[in-house]
């Protein structure tokens, strides 16, 4: 995007502002999308966030709307983490709408929604509500970096 409303760069860090800035001033805002039928703009995802499995790529939005139609799931979180076969394989972040709920029972529903290279191969069950902005949107970085720092790709 480029205009008078969007800003001139990054305060005080000229290589961030490098990055996401051409030479002739249009943004790089990293939201992947698509125009539809009547020519409107519809962001699915965000590039830093897509998910590279084998060369495929995967967004975490596609694999979170499967998972969330279960339903015992409450929430749920999509990220990509690091595999030495085939770079990187997707890791859900799940919290329990129904304590009952199974790793088992929660794959077989993606196998019955999702190709293959989009199945999870880490599921995690958390206790408590999953990490969110201000805004109330989830923080996919956070759950990375604990990822991570737990080694072994956090699994």
């Amino acid at each position: 995007m480029r205009g008078p409303q969007v800003m001139p760069g990054y305060w005080n860090c000229p290589e961030e502002s490098i990055k996401v800035f051409t030479a002739d001033g249009w943004l790089r805002t990293g939201d992947m999308g698509f125009v539809d039928d009547r020519g409107y703009f519809k962001l699915t995802d965000r590039k830093k966030d897509m998910i590279i499995v084998s060369g495929f790529k995967v967004f975490p939005n596609q694999i979170e709307d499967i998972v969330s139609l279960h339903s015992g799931v409450a929430e749920v979180v999509a990220i990509g983490i690091h595999d030495d076969k085939s770079g990187e394989v997707v890791k859900i972040v799940v919290v329990k709408r129904d304590m009952a709920l199974t790793e088992q029972v929660l794959l077989a529903h993606c196998r019955q929604h999702l190709t293959s290279y989009k199945i999870p191969r880490v599921v995690e069950f958390r206790s408590g509500p999953l990490p969110k902005s201000d805004l109330g949107k989830f923080l996919r970085r956070d759950l990375r970096d604990a990822a991570a720092r737990a080694g072994a790709g956090g699994r």
